[in-house]
């Protein structure tokens, strides 16, 4: 067989680029972005919380040794995480510190249903787009039945456009979609799992951190 009859460039430009331009035009351009570069994070492992939960240990046994302000001169790599650790620098109250890490995780997994959006909503977009050009395949072999060379050209636009459509619907974009979702449920559930022990790291740590910072506000009074 070959491969090479399956190839037209006039029907792979009328579906893939008709499929984006629609997907450019119903997505704001910040989750489009998202969306492409959630391309990088297919190949990875899903997300595990135990590394970052061992990390949290650790800070714990720094803070209970030398203070909750030593927690600030550690390097962590996890957005949230840190976020969560600078708060509990800050005295901030075990309440609030899980209240801003629920928020964190809602809007990540928003985020990363958006870019799933975008792959699900290219999947419905082409087949509609392998039918249009099935349908500008059509016209053209219909206006030109006088030249039989030409109404070839124009059947295989015809035929592979609707090929190609429901080739990147189903082969690429839905698949993009489902896995993108799945990676998404397996890092909520995960994240979750940092919440307690970050909420129990910041009510022990509460009373020392105001403590330490009175000391300190009062030195500099002083």
């Amino acid at each position: 067989m070959n491969f090479g009859t399956f190839l037209d460039p006039v029907a792979l430009a009328l579906v893939g680029g008709g499929t984006l331009v629609s997907a450019i035009l119903r997505t704001p351009a910040a989750d489009l972005g998202r969306a492409l570069a959630a391309l990088r994070t297919l190949p990875r492992r899903r997300f595990s919380a135990d590394p970052l939960l061992e990390q949290i240990t650790s800070l714990g046994r720094i803070a209970r040794r030398h203070g909750p302000l030593a927690l600030d001169k550690s390097v962590i790599a996890d957005r949230d995480v840190a976020a969560a650790i600078a708060d509990i620098v800050d005295g901030r109250s075990a309440e609030a510190v899980g209240d801003q890490l629920r928020q964190l995780r809602l809007a990540r997994i928003e985020r990363h249903c958006a870019a799933a959006d975008v792959w699900a909503g290219m999947a419905e977009a082409a087949p509609a787009m392998g039918m249009v050009g099935t349908l500008v395949g059509l016209v053209a072999m219909f206006v030109q039945m006088t030249d039989p060379q030409a109404i070839g050209g124009a059947m295989a636009v015809a035929l592979l456009a609707t090929l190609y459509g429901a080739l990147l619907a189903n082969l690429v974009a839905l698949p993009i979609a489902s896995r993108l979702r799945a990676a998404a449920r397996v890092e909520a559930f995960e994240r979750q799992r940092l919440l307690a022990p970050l909420v129990a790291l910041a009510a022990r740590e509460q009373p020392r951190s105001a403590t330490v910072r009175a000391i300190h506000e009062a030195s500099e009074a002083a």
